[in-house]
């Protein structure tokens, strides 16, 4: 996951453009993605697709051609969306495009003006303090065409209709945990699910944040009513403690999910109720949809020092932090395809469990007494209206508990499935 992170970190992604597709291309070399091409001046819900934006160098000189500020050096440098530029400016007007963070000078800041049409920099607020020229030239390379948003789409076949989305934003230049983080955890759970048989449907997205979400739901209406699970990732790759923000519903079983996953693994984290600002989720949890989908991070957006600067590097990004939190992912998603409800063959009271085996089945646990109640559990709950997620909470037992006496009882056909859940 590091190295394919190492691999898209020196590309200039936008919302549309080369960048944004180079980055997908390099993904479909490690999972057969497909990409969607949806044209400028598309109407989707109440927006827009904007100009496709391309860059291809920039920078400050000064007026006897000193390079003071070049996009050569890092991609942040320039402000997402500029207008192309070539004239001399003096440094007053200048300083009106320049941005800095003068709290933390020797890092270059990430803006965009999307939407603004207009141009400007980027830069360390100690190189603007030793830039006191009367005048520069600045010079912006950039073309907004009649092009093309992308967005990439894989959809891995369950044994059910019902679709477990994930989606992560694509649209970031170098940034490796606002961004990157998300795109590398993705591609190795597609790489997962890929390699094995599952129950559930899954729909693994890569769009430009916002624009891209917005475009895939209104491209998508036949798709959004078999979507029963959903998550949004974002940094994930920092050491930071894991952070879930709740749907916009508060308690589907994606929240009630995570919040077992993380509570069980013994893992610091923070349970976060749903707000309309942050991510995607916000898209799909707006009111005409309101599906289950919640946001999955360590560190939340906004919440640490290097977020949006040139110190959300490669460095900050750890190999093991993108392990464990692909770790979490899977027991997240591994308990929702074992989720289902079981019905007793026959509910009339306590069946002999000696008759049948599983005193020994059980004796021959690590923890006997604990899969004894484990079995109990499971055996007075289905009637065919608790879920195994259902009766973890109600007993306080660990799911992965349940799911095992659940199998030990089917196997000696004391139980069978009802519909999934």
């Amino acid at each position: 996951m590091h190295k394919l992170i190492r691999q898209l970190y020196p590309l200039c992604r936008s919302i549309t453009g080369e960048g944004l597709r180079g980055t997908l291309k390099e993904i479909q070399n490690h999972i057969p993605l497909t990409l969607h091409e949806v044209p400028t001046g598309t109407r989707v819900l109440d927006w827009e697709v904007p100009k496709e934006w391309n860059i291809h160098a920039a920078r400050i000189e000064t007026l006897n051609g000193e390079i003071v500020v070049d996009f050569a050096d890092c991609n942040l440098h320039v402000v997402g969306y500029s207008n192309p530029i070539d004239r001399i400016v003096t440094r007053d007007e200048l300083s009106a495009h320049v941005h800095t963070i003068p709290d933390q000078p020797e890092l270059v800041p990430y803006r965009t003006g999307y939407y603004a049409e207009n141009w400007g920099f980027c830069l360390a607020h100690k190189v603007w303090d030793g830039m006191q020229d009367w005048s520069y030239r600045v010079y912006i390379d950039s073309n907004l065409t009649q092009g093309s948003l992308t967005y990439g789409e894989l959809v891995v076949p369950g044994q059910s209709p019902e679709e477990a989305l994930i989606s992560v934003h694509c649209c970031h230049p170098s940034l490796a945990n606002d961004n990157l983080s998300g795109i590398a955890v993705a591609t190795e759970f597609a790489r997962y699910i890929l390699g094995r048989a599952n129950r559930l449907t899954y729909r693994i997205l890569f769009i430009p944040a916002t624009i891209g979400s917005i475009t895939w739901l209104a491209r998508n209406e036949a798709v959004i009513p078999r979507i029963a699970h959903g998550l949004v990732l974002s940094c994930v790759g920092d050491t930071g403690t894991y952070h879930y923000k709740r749907s916009r519903r508060g308690d589907t079983v994606i929240d009630r999910t995570v919040a077992h996953i993380l509570a069980n693994r013994n893992s610091p984290h923070e349970i976060m109720p749903f707000s309309p600002y942050g991510y995607d989720e916000r898209q799909y949890c707006s009111p005409g949809y309101d599906l289950p989908v919640g946001c999955f991070m360590r560190s939340p957006n906004g919440t640490f020092q290097e977020y949006h600067t040139s110190a959300d590097n490669l460095d900050f990004v750890k190999p093991d932090a993108l392990g464990d939190s692909f770790s979490v992912l899977v027991d997240i998603f591994n308990l929702l395809e074992q989720n289902v409800v079981y019905l007793r063959t026959d509910g009339r009271g306590e069946p002999q469990l000696g008759r049948r085996g599983l005193y020994r089945a059980i004796s021959g646990q690590k923890d006997h007494a604990a899969v004894q109640m484990a079995l109990l559990w499971v055996l007075n709950l289905a009637d065919g209206r608790y879920s195994l997620l259902d009766m973890a909470e109600r007993s306080g037992l660990a799911f992965e508990q349940l799911a095992a006496a659940a199998n030990l009882a089917s196997q000696a056909g004391l139980l069978r499935r009802a519909e999934p859940r």
